[in-house]
């Protein structure tokens, strides 16, 4: 696809949009030492430490071996404290206070990609931007 095939259509503009936005939060997290996958982990683990290794893999749109790979990972980071229940429960996964804090400094991260987004956007369309893709993503 050309050029100008690409911006003339809306549904290439959001694919190639979306692969600039997803490098640039990857560039972002790096400078913190996280990754996507690890911002994602920690913020389902933040909101529920009751969730299984497959939840966060279907979450993630990954097998559930990597999101084991991932999680030991945060584990090895001093970020995520696993506990065993016992044979036939599922592990709890806690934040630690270092969990806490990279999951805060990534949402400063991403808030502010958010901003630099937002100042090249006239008022009023980050709004409708964000209805706009919420609508198309959610259905």
């Amino acid at each position: 696809m050309s050029e100008d095939e690409n911006t003339s259509s809306t549904v290439m503009l959001l694919v190639v949009a979306g692969r600039e936005l997803q490098r640039r939060v990857d560039s972002a997290l790096g400078g913190i030492g996280l990754t996507m996958r690890h911002f994602g982990a920690l913020g389902h683990v933040a909101r529920n430490p009751e969730v299984s290794y497959s939840d966060l893999a279907r979450r993630a749109g990954i097998t559930t071996q990597s999101m084991r790979a991932t999680v030991l990972m945060l584990e090895e980071q001093g970020a995520v404290r696993r506990t065993l229940a016992g044979h036939g429960h599922p592990a709890r996964l806690d934040l630690t206070d270092h969990g806490r804090e990279l999951l805060a400094k990534a949402r400063a991260v991403i808030a502010g990609l958010d901003e630099e987004l937002r100042a090249q956007l006239e008022p009023g369309q980050d709004d409708a931007l964000r209805a706009a893709l919420a609508r198309t993503l959610l259905g």
